[in-house]
């Protein structure tokens, strides 16, 4: 049943469940982040290697982008989306009795292989069930409830480690990843007829991926995007040693702060719905690029002078996650809109390049021998100029990675 078909309650549904499968990574990741001192403590190390169990997730979830994109697109979404929700539940179980630092980084990357399949299904979904025209818009509203993870998963997770301790919010997420799965399981529609002609051999597998690579408008928005949105990654994974560190803040008060930040993002995105209608993605995208990357250049020529205290900088992340939840949902939207049979291969492209790259961005702001703060604001400013270089391959012809 099409779009045109379909009712609009019919739709909230499938929005309403694209946007529940796309918040399992976003609560895997914040609703841990409050606990970090007191894993630390338990496991006898720093919030420098907690943190790091952050960026192993980002590695996981980039990779298990490549090996569900075929998957999807040969046996259909929903058998791949609930093996992988299987084992992203029998995984985080494992995170919740971990007794080593090492065997969380583990855990916490097989939880993201397995359970990026969400993330994947929901994007391609968005391809299978609406049309072109439609996508931006409906990624908007994903965000929307993707950003409801922000405002609430750190003071959940700070109210459960509290109430019990730090390994009570696995079990919790993996109690939400249940229930999702059984409601996937009996009520969403299959998107996609299994498409047995998609070869899951290596070669055929690599072709496939490399042809998407090749269609300049997917790599261009891909690319760009990837490095716009990279702020976000290095935010989420200095955030905890940026406000619980150097600025001395509470658990609870750095719940609050993460939430109040969250509000930019989402609202950004929801904006979009008003800008679509006036200008086109990529106006809009191209706008914002540059209002990210002159606001990036601010923030660290300040950070680098020291003249920013909690209040300023909190301001400057607020304007740069805000860039990021317009800049994500266009980027995204233009990168896939030239595919329609491969989408879910498409979407698993465009979503390891952006956790792939955002993950080791972030990865690297424990290598920096300088301050958080610096380092976060360092960091930002440089993926918001890569970004910005990259868009010019799309003004500039001459400007290309393939001949």
């Amino acid at each position: 049943m099409n779009f045109l078909h379909r009712s609009k309650s019919q739709n909230f549904f499938l929005i309403l469940m694209m946007g529940a499968l796309n918040t399992i990574t976003p609560i895997s990741i914040d609703m841990y982040l409050p606990a970090f001192p007191k894993i630390a403590a338990d496991m006898h190390t720093s919030i420098g290697n907690i943190a790091l169990s952050v960026s192993s997730y980002f590695l996981g979830f980039a990779l298990g982008q490549i090996l569900y994109g075929p998957l999807l697109d040969r046996y259909g979404r929903k058998k791949p989306l609930c093996v992988g929700l299987i084992f992203y539940i029998m995984a985080t179980m494992g995170c919740a009795v971990s007794d080593s630092i090492e065997w969380l980084w583990v855990l916490r990357f097989i939880q993201a292989l397995s359970g990026c399949v969400a993330s994947v299904a929901a994007m391609a979904m968005v391809i299978d069930f609406f049309p072109a025209d439609k996508n931006a818009r409906i990624i908007s509203f994903l965000i929307l409830i993707l950003g409801v993870s922000p405002l609430v998963a750190p003071t959940a997770g700070s109210l459960i480690v509290s109430a019990w301790n730090w390994r009570a919010v696995f079990i919790v997420l993996a109690v939400i990843a249940l229930i999702i799965l059984i409601v996937v399981f009996i009520f969403l529609p299959e998107a996609h007829l299994p498409d047995l002609t998609v070869s899951l051999m290596p070669n055929p597998i690599i072709t496939g991926f490399k042809n998407i690579l090749l269609n300049r408008q997917f790599y261009v928005y891909a690319l760009s995007g990837t490095f716009s949105f990279a702020g976000l990654f290095v935010y989420v994974a200095g955030s905890p040693g940026l406000f619980l560190g150097e600025f001395h803040q509470s658990p609870t008060a750095y719940g609050g702060i993460f939430a109040a930040l969250s509000v930019g993002f989402i609202g950004s995105s929801q904006l979009n719905h008003i800008f679509t209608r006036k200008y086109r993605n990529e106006e809009i995208f191209t706008f914002v690029l540059i209002v990210q990357l002159v606001c990036g250049i601010i923030f660290l020529i300040a950070s680098w002078n020291n003249w920013l205290g909690i209040t300023a900088t909190f301001c400057f992340l607020f304007v740069e996650l805000s860039c990021a939840g317009l800049t994500y949902p266009n980027a995204a939207a233009l990168a896939l809109s030239s595919f329609k049979k491969n989408a879910g291969s498409a979407s698993a492209l465009l979503g390891f390049i952006q956790i792939g790259i955002g993950g080791l961005i972030s990865a690297g702001l424990g290598a920096l021998p300088v301050r958080i703060s610096l380092s976060v604001a360092l960091i930002m400013a440089t993926s918001s100029a890569i970004a910005f270089v990259v868009l010019m391959m799309r003004k500039n012809p001459e400007l290309k990675f393939y001949n």
